[in-house]
C-alpha cells in the first residue's frame, strides 16, 4: 500500500429523489483502473488522499452510512466529517478482507439540503475502502450493492476551509490594513487554539506516576527520552503553555522538567531513557555516544528554542548543565583535541549551541569547543565538500552546514584571526553545494558526492531552508551577494513550483520544517514575491492534519507542528502577544511604513496586557548579529526599551509610552461596548 501522494478524483454523488427504500439511496465502488487491489478487490487508500463527497439527498434521520472497510488482520482508522459537524473517529478491523461498517450520521441543520462528507486518514493505520453507500437502517449490513454503479457522479474539489478563504482574501493587494490585521488575528488565533489543543491531547497520554509524556503513541508508549520526547515534543508544549496558559506553564510543564531531571538523568549528568513500566532507565549501561546524542538533541532542538524565546528560565539552566556534562566527557580523539562525537549531526548541533552560549553565558570554554569542532572539519582532512564522498543536505546531516557557519559568525566578533582562517574553507563548502546540491529552482537534493558532483539522492527535501540559513549568515558577514541570491532564488520558486509539495509524503513534520525555513528567510527578505501566499497555503494544510483528540500524527514529531504554528502566529501578530490568552481573543497585526497596526477583538469582555517583542537576539542571547538560526522564532516588530512610541487607539487620544513599558505589557481593556480596537504604534525619533 503506497504512501506516496497521488491525485485521486474527488467524488460528488447526486441522487434523484424517489428512490426505492429497499436499495441503498446512493452508492459508489472504488474501482477506477488505477486503484490498488487487495484480495482482488479495488480500493481507495485514505493515506494517499482524503475523500470528499456530496450526496444530493436532504439529510434526515432515516439514513445511515456504510463503508466497505478493508483490513489486513489489523486495525484501520479514519476521520469522518458530515456537514461540518464534529469529526467522528472510526476504527475497525482485525480481519483479513472487506466488511461493511455502519455509521450513525449526526443530525443536520434544518436548512441543509444535501450530505457533505469528508473522509480522512487517522492513526495508527489509515483506512482503505472498497465502497461507500448511503442507506437505511433496515438494509442488511452485509448486503450486496446493485450491479451497476450510479451514473450521477461528478468530479469536484474539496470545499475551502475558512483559513483558505482568509488566505485568498489576503492575496488582494488593495485590502485595507484594518481588514488585513483582522484576518491575521483570526489566523493567529486558529493556530494558537490548535497548539493549545495539541498540548491537551498529549497530556491525556502522560504516565500517571511520573507525569512524563511517552515517546510515541504507538511503539514506545512506555518510554521517555531526551532526543525525541523531550527535544521534539515536550519543549513545544512548554512554549505553547507559556503563550496560552501561564498556570500550566508554571505548573505541569515545570513539574515535568523537574521530574525528568531527577529520574531521567544518568550519574554523568546526561539525559537517559526512562521506562514507565520498570521505573528504571531502559539501559543500565547506555553507551556514552548514545547519551551524548540524546543530550545534544534535547539542547539544540528543545531547550535552546525555549531560551531564545523566554530568556533565562529553569529550562536554560537544564541546557547549560547538559552542555557542561557533554564537554566534560567529550570522547572522540582528534589532532585538534577531544570532540563530543564523530557524528556530523551531533557536532553540527553542538557548534550551533556552543556558538550562541558563548555570548549568552560569556564562557570562553564554549567557543573553545566550537572552534575545535570547526577546526576538525575546516582545517583538517574532514572538509565537508573537499574530503567527503557523501554529503547529506537533509535533516540530521544538514546540521553540519549551519553549525560551521554559526562558529564562523561567532569568530567574526570574538576571534577575527580564526574567522580569517575559516573564510576560504567555509566559502568553498558553500560554493560546492550551490554547484552540485540544488536543482534549477534552488531547492536542494538529499545527498550528493561533492568530490565528483554526482547526485546520489535527487529527492527534494523539507530542510532546504535550514541550509540556506547558513548561506544567508555568510552573506550577512562577508556581503557575498551570490549567497543572498541563492536564497532568494529558492524563495522565488516556492509558489510556482512547490505550491503544495508532498514534503515527506504530506506529513505535518515535513510541511512544518519547510514552512519554518521559508518564514525564517522571508523575515530577512520580505519582498520575496509569493512567499506569504505559499506559507499560508501550507500552514493551512498542516493545521488540517490535527486529529479530534488534539494529537497530530501520534509521534514525537507532533511538537514540530506546534513549533511552526507558533512561528506563523507570531508573524501574524508581528511578535506582539497577549496575557492572559483566551481562545476567543484575536490579535492580528500589520506593519507598514514603520507603523504597527493592531486589531484586537474578543467575544466577551477581556482585560489584560499587550506584550511587545524586543530584540531578543541581543536582550536574551547577547548575540552581536541576528543571523538566521534553525528553530529560532524570528523577530518582526521589536521595541527598544529606551525609545518612545506613540500609540493611538479607537477610543483614546494618542499617548506616548517608553519601550520598556510596552515590553512589560500595555494594559488593555475590552468591554461590551468596545469589543474591537484598532491600535497604531509609531516609533518616535528624537533629535
Amino acid at each position: 500500500m503506497s504512501t506516496q501522494s497521488r491525485i485521486v478524483p474527488v467524488l460528488v454523488l447526486i441522487i434523484l429523489t424517489g428512490h426505492l427504500r429497499a436499495e441503498p439511496a446512493a452508492w459508489l465502488r472504488f474501482n477506477a483502473p488505477d486503484n490498488q487491489k487487495y484480495l482482488g478487490t479495488p480500493y481507495h487508500f485514505l493515506g494517499d488522499s482524503p475523500l470528499y463527497l456530496t450526496i444530493a439527498i436532504k439529510p434526515t434521520a432515516d439514513y445511515v452510512l456504510d463503508l466497505l472497510w478493508g483490513a489486513k488482520n489489523d486495525q484501520r482508522a479514519a476521520i469522518l466529517i458530515v456537514n461540518n459537524t464534529s469529526p467522528i473517529a472510526i476504527k475497525a478491523g482485525d480481519y483479513n478482507d472487506f466488511q461493511w461498517q455502519r455509521i450513525q450520521l449526526p443530525a443536520a441543520a434544518a436548512d441543509t439540503e444535501n450530505y457533505q462528507i469528508t473522509l480522512k486518514p487517522d492513526q495508527p493505520k489509515a483506512a482503505f475502502l472498497a465502497a461507500i453507500r448511503l442507506t437505511t437502517p433496515d438494509t442488511p449490513p452485509d448486503g450486496e450493492l446493485p450491479p451497476a454503479d450510479s451514473h450521477l457522479i461528478q468530479l469536484t474539489s474539496p470545499p475551502p476551509t475558512q483559513l483558505e478563504l482568509w488566505a485568498r482574501e489576503l492575496q488582494n493587494d488593495q485590502l485595507a490594513i484594518t481588514r488585513r490585521a483582522f484576518i491575521h488575528g483570526r489566523q493567529a488565533n486558529e493556530a494558537l487554539r490548535r497548539c493549545r489543543k495539541y498540548v491537551d491531547g498529549w497530556l491525556s497520554h502522560t504516565d500517571p506516576t511520573t507525569g512524563l509524556i511517552p515517546r510515541n503513541l504507538s511503539r514506545d508508549k512506555n518510554l521517555w527520552n531526551g532526543k525525541d520526547a523531550a527535544a521534539d515534543n515536550y519543549a513545544f508544549m512548554v512554549l505553547t503553555a507559556a503563550l496560552t496558559d501561564r498556570a500550566l506553564y508554571q505548573g505541569r510543564m515545570l513539574d515535568i522538567l523537574h521530574t525528568e531531571t531527577r529520574i531521567a538523568t544518568q550519574a554523568n549528568g546526561l539525559p537517559a531513557q526512562y521506562d514507565f513500566d520498570t521505573r528504571k532507565h531502559r539501559y543500565e549501561k547506555e553507551s556514552l555516544d548514545s547519551l551524548i546524542f540524546n543530550g545534544s538533541e534535547y539542547v539544540k532542538d528543545g531547550l535552546m528554542p525555549i531560551t531564545e524565546w523566554l530568556g533565562p528560565t529553569p529550562w536554560s539552566q537544564r541546557m547549560t548543565a547538559i552542555i557542561d556534562s557533554i564537554l566534560d566527557q567529550a570522547p572522540f580523539e582528534t589532532p585538534f583535541g577531544r570532540l563530543p562525537s564523530n557524528n556530523v549531526e551531533v557536532n553540527g548541533e553542538m557548534m550551533q549551541v556552543l556558538s550562541r552560549l558563548y555570548f549568552n553565558a560569556g564562557n570562553t570554554r564554549y567557543l573553545d569547543m566550537a572552534c575545535r569542532i570547526a577546526d576538525y572539519y575546516l582545517l583538517g582532512d574532514h572538509h565537508p565538500t573537499r574530503d567527503f564522498t557523501e554529503l547529506g543536505l537533509r535533516d540530521h546531516n544538514c546540521e553540519l552546514i549551519s553549525g560551521l557557519t554559526e562558529v564562523y559568525a561567532a569568530c567574526h566578533t570574538a576571534r577575527p584571526a580564526k574567522a580569517r582562517a575559516y573564510r576560504q574553507p567555509i566559502q568553498s563548502m558553500l560554493d560546492d553545494i550551490l554547484k552540485y546540491g540544488r536543482n534549477e529552482y534552488g531547492l536542494m537534493y538529499q545527498t550528493i558526492n561533492p568530490r565528483t558532483g554526482a547526485v546520489l539522492n535527487p529527492t527534494i527535501h523539507d530542510n532546504w531552508g535550514y541550509n540556506y540559513n547558513g548561506f544567508y549568515t555568510v552573506y550577512l558577514l562577508d556581503r557575498e551577494e551570490p549567497y543572498r541570491q541563492a536564497t532568494r532564488l529558492a524563495l522565488s520558486n516556492l509558489k510556482d513550483h512547490y505550491w503544495k509539495f508532498p514534503w515527506e509524503g504530506q506529513s505535518a513534520d515535513g510541511i512544518a520544517d519547510s514552512v519554518e525555513g521559508a518564514l525564517n528567510l522571508f523575515n530577512r527578505e520580505p519582498d520575496s514575491a509569493g512567499v506569504p501566499d505559499w506559507i499560508d497555503a501550507n500552514i493551512n494544510r498542516m493545521l488540517d492534519i490535527q486529529k479530534p483528540d488534539g494529537t497530530i500524527e501520534g509521534w514525537h514529531g507532533d511538537g514540530n507542528y506546534a513549533r511552526t504554528a507558533i512561528m506563523w502566529a507570531l508573524w501574524k501578530q508581528q511578535g506582539v502577544t497577549i496575557q492572559p490568552w483566551r481562545d476567543d481573543v484575536c490579535l492580528g497585526a500589520v506593519c507598514q511604513d514603520n507603523r504597527l497596526h493592531l486589531s484586537l477583538i474578543a467575544d466577551q469582555p477581556w482585560s489584560g496586557v499587550l506584550i511587545f517583542d524586543q530584540p531578543r537576539y541581543r536582550a536574551f542571547m547577547k548575540l552581536p548579529l541576528d543571523y538566521p538560526r534553525i528553530n529560532q522564532f524570528p523577530q518582526w516588530f521589536t521595541v527598544e526599551p529606551a525609545q518612545e512610541y506613540q500609540i493611538t487607539t479607537d477610543t483614546n487620544t494618542p499617548a506616548i509610552h517608553p519601550g520598556a513599558r510596552l515590553i512589560d505589557g500595555l494594559p488593555i481593556q475590552l468591554t461590551p461596548n468596545t469589543l474591537l480596537q484598532h491600535l497604531t504604534v509609531q516609533r518616535l525619533y528624537r533629535q
